[in-house]
Parts: C-alpha cells; structure tokens; sequence
C-alpha cells in the first residue's frame, strides 16, 4: 500500500487546516532534563510512514549542543521493531531495525509513526513510557498511543483525515482539530507528516532551549515557526 492509500484508508480529507487555528497547543510543558545523552527509540511497524519517522529523525541527528569542548549531539537515535527482518515502510523504503521488542534499550523519548502496529508493539510502549521523559506521536500514531491507554483524559491531535475516525474510538481523549501539535509534558502528538518536524524542534527546545532549536531548523533550511513554545 502506497503512502496516499494508507492515508486514505481511514476516510477522505475532512478540511484542511482553519486558516485561524493556532499553528501550536497553548500553555508551555516544563523543561526536560538536560542529558548529555538521549536515547531516542523509533518504534516501527509494517507500512511505518516514511516522513512521520524521518522528518523527527533528520531534527534529532542534526541537533548540535554547545559545550565547554564544542557542539556534539546529544541523540542516540535507533529503531524498534517486532522483529530484526526487513521491515516495509510507505513507498517501499526496507529498513532493518536495529532492536527488536525483547532487547531494545530503555529510551528517554519514544516516537511513534503512523504504521500499523499489534499488541505486543503497544505492550512495549505502555512499559518504555513509564521511564521514558517523552512520548511523541506522529500523524495517526496517535490511535497507537490511544489503544495503549496512553491518552486517556488528555489532548490530543492527529491527522486531519482521521480526526472524527478518532474522535468516534477515543471519547476519552480530548480531540483538538487544526493544531500543529499538542504537548501534555510525558506525552506529545502531531498531526502528521511535515508537523512531526515541527513537534521534534519543539522537543529540542524543551530540552535544549530555543536558541538550539532554531539552529537545528537553519541547519535544515527549515522555515517553519510552528515549533516555537508560545510566549
């Protein structure tokens, strides 16, 4: 199944983006700790799409802290899968996890794709999230999160595709339509594709501060402000 037919899958386009929506969640979730190391897992599933994965990984790998001896990046950046085989994503792009659910490193921050995912994939999600600074979800990564009982009595967002889909499946998670992102403080989802960038700048700043944040974007050639906290 190609990207366009996954993301159809769940129902046509609903609307776009209200031109007045606020471009991010209000209210600003505290600092994250400091570390001189992040382990970041990407869990993946068949199908996983491409940008959702890549768009975050491309802001984590390019993160450059400043330091007494210089920048260095602090992101330890591997996948997670059922299984070390190939594994399938949107366009045909085979990739080959590096850890499977048995023996994948504890991380401090989780993001999770769009993909199709099963029980145990959301059994490792629901442990590696209690010690875990951040969980993100990427487009409908959030019905992974969901079904995991992770957003329960939260906000949340997700693909505008999928947001009466979602809002049907989850009455206990507070839906809100046409953000960029929406950040509780554990617990973050985007609404998909080039938004998943904006939610991984956003997670820089909340761990390195917004001068790193908006290095990492100008290394990019990233023009977008929707990661920016607001003031």
């Amino acid at each position: 199944m190609d990207r366009r037919s996954f993301m159809a899958a769940g129902g046509s386009a609903l609307a776009l983006f209200p031109a007045a929506a606020s471009a991010r969640d209000t209210g600003a979730p505290a600092a994250l700790p400091r570390r001189d190391a992040v382990r970041v897992a990407f869990l993946l599933g068949d199908n996983a799409n491409v940008i959702d994965t890549f768009g975050p990984w491309e802001v984590f790998q390019d993160t450059a802290v400043p330091g007494l001896f210089g920048a260095s990046n602090p992101f330890r950046l591997y996948t997670v899968a059922p299984s070390r085989g190939p594994l399938r994503m949107t366009g045909g792009l085979t990739v080959l996890p590096d850890h499977t659910l048995e023996d994948a490193p504890q991380p401090h921050l989780i993001v999770v794709p769009a993909q199709r995912a099963g029980d145990a994939a959301r059994d490792w999600l629901r442990r590696a999230s209690a010690g875990a600074d951040v969980v993100l979800s990427i487009c409908t990564g959030a019905f992974q999160l969901a079904r995991a009982g992770l957003l329960d009595g939260l906000r949340a967002t997700t693909h505008h595709a999928f947001w009466d889909s979602f809002a049907r499946q989850f009455p206990a998670v507070e839906l809100h339509r046409g953000l960029r992102f929406v950040d509780n403080g554990r617990i973050a989802t985007a609404g998909g594709l080039t938004s998943g960038i904006d939610l991984a700048l956003h997670v820089v700043q909340r761990y390195y501060g917004a001068e790193v944040a908006a290095a990492t974007a100008a290394c990019m050639e990233y023009a977008g402000e929707g990661w920016r906290a607001p003031a």
